[in-house]
This record gives structure tokens, sequence and C-alpha cells, in this order.
């Protein structure tokens, strides 16, 4: 018995194809039909959480309450019955201290000193959107803060146990110079970083844990730290951790030792084990629009450009990006609609991206081989009859049933520009993308006749 998969075929009937021969040969063995690659979006947790794993798993950090509204800040502030306070925003990024509020208030970490300045400044953090490095200058939005006992300590150490392709698997990154400059100490001075591999059969063992310790500068305390570390490791692997960053692990001034800041990303495949965690995601922290892209098992990451790209495949997506850069243009999004996506998910990709008020001009780069070119055509004819779309859109098309996709977007008599050479298309479309934003600054209409 012989397979023959044919292009007349639809993917359905191919499909219905291969499950009899694979069953003729091996057994029961299927295929689905619905063929989808769904974007991975790796858990990243707050704060508060971090500290509450960390305490579970007997790992110390300074005692803490979370508030979503200023007078819950006073009321921990209150429980905590210290005089020195910290209020840290809840905000999923990087640079925090170093960041402002829209609102006007300076650092997202702020030292307090009674329940009413805590009261005040809490006030002033949540529901205001935080500007750091690392979110650009929408911000995101502060919906709640870390109060805190506030520790002074007299040596900061980094931590980290992150999965990393360069050692096929774990390993524990350490530095005896934590705090809030740890990225210019890496590129300052890269041997302050010590890397400890991790075998994944064996674990992290006591005596790697032992050594770490000792070359941090921590031999008085070795067996103590060890302990630490040994722990992270256990919560790493209980939890599908993919990162598990302390910065700083600091001596405070009674010489006791505590994770006085936390950073935990985990794998999303890991989601059934670990509901209760994956529970605790906080969307509001994400790109909206990635989110909704996400919910169509869409590849979606918004950029800074006008032009829109819509494309099959990671690595031409990011080729079409380059092309358009190569021709003067800025892409505004990445967008990767995967190797089976329907007509009604090109339509939905066509909301996002022109759900972005920058776009002027969008590129679709198909190439086809399991995807169809025509199921791509019927999605954007679809997308701009219903969503009644003013931008140009400069269409590449090439591969599986391509005639049959340059038939429907001809008969559709829309204003869909057919181009077959990749180079011609990104340099059309970066001169469309400036025609429109030229006559968008100027408040005038373009009504768009380009014989291709």
């Amino acid at each position: 018995m012989t397979l023959v998969l044919k292009k007349s075929l639809s993917l359905a009937e191919n499909i219905n194809k291969f499950n009899k021969y694979a069953n003729y040969v091996f057994g029961n063995i299927s295929l689905s039909n619905t063929w989808t690659i769904q974007q991975k979006r790796h858990l990243n947790v707050h704060e508060h959480v971090s500290y509450s794993l960390l305490k579970e798993n007997g790992i110390p950090v300074p005692e803490f309450g979370v508030a979503k509204s200023k007078e819950e800040a006073r009321e921990i502030a209150k429980k905590l019955n210290v005089r020195d306070i910290v209020l840290k925003a809840q905000v999923l990024a990087g640079g925090r201290g170093k960041g402002h509020f829209k609102g006007g208030l300076k650092g997202g970490v702020k030292m307090v000193y009674t329940p009413e300045e805590a009261e005040r400044i809490a006030g002033q953090m949540i529901s205001d959107y935080l500007i750091t490095k690392q979110t650009g200058e929408k911000g995101r939005i502060c919906n709640s803060v870390i109060v805190t006992e506030r520790k002074f300590p007299r040596k900061e150490y980094y931590f980290a146990i992150m999965m990393e392709r360069a050692f096929n698997g774990p390993v524990l990154i350490a530095s005896s110079q934590g705090g809030i400059n740890i990225e210019e100490v890496a590129a300052e001075n890269p041997q302050a970083i010590l890397y400890e591999p991790i075998e994944i059969n064996s674990g992290l063992t006591k005596e790697q844990a032992l050594k770490i310790a000792i070359n941090v500068g921590l031999e008085d305390k070795k067996e103590e730290t060890a302990e630490v570390l040994l722990r992270l490791y256990d919560l790493f692997l209980k939890k599908d951790a993919l990162l598990i960053e302390v910065n700083p692990y600091a001596e405070d001034a009674s010489g006791a030792y505590f994770c006085l800041d936390a950073k935990m990303k985990f794998d999303d495949n890991a989601e059934f084990r670990q509901k209760e965690l994956f529970a605790l995601r906080d969307w509001s922290q994400e790109d909206q629009k990635e989110v909704e892209a996400a919910k169509h098992f869409l590849n979606y990451i918004a950029l800074d450009g006008d032009i829109g790209c819509l494309v099959n495949g990671a690595g031409l997506a990011m080729a079409t990006m380059d092309i358009i850069k190569l021709h003067g243009g800025e892409p505004a999004n990445f967008l990767d609609v995967g190797g089976g996506a329907t007509a009604q998910q090109v339509k939905e990709a066509f909301k996002i991206i022109t759900a972005d008020p920058k776009v002027c001009a969008i590129l679709v780069n198909i190439f086809g081989g399991i995807m169809r070119c025509d199921i791509i055509a019927e999605g954007i004819i679809a997308a701009a009859k219903e969503l009644n779309l003013k931008v140009p859109i400069v269409c590449r098309l090439q591969g599986t049933n391509v005639d049959d996709a340059k038939v429907l977007i001809a008969s559709a008599a829309m204003k869909i520009l057919p181009v077959d050479n990749l180079d011609e298309a990104a340099r059309l479309v970066v001169k469309l993308s400036s025609i429109v934003g030229l006559a968008r600054s100027a408040k005038l209409s373009v009504n768009f006749e380009i014989p291709i």
C-alpha cells in the first residue's frame, strides 16, 4: 500500500488518506483535520505572588501584605507595626525603582514612615500607570502595591535559576554584586557573574550549592545559603518554572538574610499541572491586542511602526519586517497566523492589526505550504468587507492554490493590490504607507486606484 497525497484534494481529504494509510501500516494512529499553532505566553507573576511562593517553601522574605486600595495600605502598615516601610508598585516590568507614574510620582518603590504616609503614597500609585525602561511611554497599570517592612541591607547578592539553551537545561546564576544595577554589572564585568549548570537528572547537588555560596563570598553562611539555593531549585521544579530570580538576597543590619525582591516565570505548557498558579495571571499587565490574538491562536507582538504585517511562519515574518525596513519603512507589528489558519482567524488578525491607529498600510505575505492561499484570500476579503478597511492592502501570495486565491481577489473588486515579488511588494507598501501618513497629517482622504 502506497500513500499518495494530492494537491487537488483538500487538507481534510489528504489527512483522511493519511489516517487510512497509518492505520494499515502502524495501527491506530490519526491526525486531526484542524491544525493550529498556539501562541506561548510564559506566565509572569507579580512580586507578591513570588514572595508567597518563597515563603511557602521556607525561604526567608520580609513580612508583607498586598493592598488594592490606599485604605488597605494604611491598615497593613499598622499591622506591620514598624517605623520603616516600603511600598512597591505591582507592575510586571523591570526598573520600577527608577520609573515614574503618569500622575507625576517619581519611583515605583517608595520609603514611608507612617500608616498615613503609606495611605497617601499608595493612593498616588494605585490606578495610575508606571513608566519604566521596559514598559515604553504607555506604561503599565498599577492595580496593587506591596506593603512590607524595610530592611537595611549591608551586602546584596544575586541568585537565579533558569532554563538556558546554552547549557541544555537549567543553570544556577550567581553574583556577589546584586541590586538594581545587576544589568550594568553583567555588561561591564562579566566575570562577576557565575554560572553553574545543573544536570537535570541528578538536580542541583549540595556540593554545587556550597561551591556557589563560597564563590560569592558567603563562606561563613555557606550552609544556610546552600539550603536556600536547594529550596529555590525545589520550587523551580515543583512549579515548572522557567526562571526564579532573587535580587537582592541580602544581609540586613541584624545579620539575618532575606530575599528582598523576586521575579518568576513559568512554562505555559505546564498550565494543566499548575491551574492554581495560572489562575493568578494578571491580564491587565499584557497588551490587550496580544491577549486577543492569543484567544484566536495567533502570534502577535505590537511594534512602533505604521505598516501592518500578516505573515505565516515566524521566519518569514522576520524576513518580511527586515525587507520593509530595508525600503525605509517601519513595521507596526509581528503577526504570524501559523501554518493552519482558517479564514476566520485571518479576519480576526486583520481586526487586531487595524485596531492600531498608527497602521497606514498592510502587507500580507503568505507562502502556502500547509496553508492554502485561497483560505487566506477568503479571510482578507471577508475582513475588508466587514471592517470596511480604508487602508491599502498589498498582498503577496505564493504556493498552494495561489491561482485560486488570485481569482478570488480579482473577483472581489476590492482595493487589494496583488504583487508576486516580495521586494516589489515591500517597496509598494512603504510608499503607500507614507502617502496615507501624509494624508492623515493633512486631514485628507486618499482614493487608491493603482494598476499592478
